[in-house]
């Protein structure tokens, strides 16, 4: 049976407005991965790195975070605070021996953007490289 990582994006809604048009449908058709589940947010500076570690501990293999480009955040600073929660569960990954390529944040521009399909595909092929999560215990 071949790998196929359970991958989790978080993102800011000025970032994944694309998701928003036809339930992401068109993103499936212009070939972003569908083993990733996108989890919109109001602000990426919002999210918390419980929520990052919840997403492991509830399946996931890779994680990663869309925000605004750092000098153009919507929120002013929201996109640097996630940047700054990242590192704090990429730290925490390798404290415990986890690859810590296994989550990402990701500046892009707002709207409709290619980058954003390019980004999941390059998480799709970074954790399919790593191989399941060592937190998920049946080891896919």
């Amino acid at each position: 049976m071949s790998f196929i990582p359970n991958i989790q994006a978080f993102c800011c809604h000025y970032t994944s407005q694309q998701t928003c048009a036809a339930d992401g449908g068109g993103l499936l058709e212009d070939g972003f991965p569908a083993n990733i589940t996108i989890n919109r947010l109001a602000c990426g500076g919002k999210l918390q790195v419980s929520a990052l570690l919840t997403a492991f501990e509830n399946g996931a293999d890779g994680v990663y975070v869309v925000g605004c480009p750092p000098d153009e955040c919507h929120n002013v600073m929201g996109s640097q605070r996630a940047a700054k929660k990242v590192l704090a569960v990429k730290k925490a990954l390798a404290e415990l021996e986890v690859e810590p390529e296994r989550i990402e944040m990701f500046h892009l521009p707002r709207g409709l953007s290619p980058e954003f399909i390019t980004v999941g595909k390059k998480m799709a092929r970074q954790i399919k490289d790593l191989g399941p999560c060592p937190f998920n215990g049946d080891n896919k």
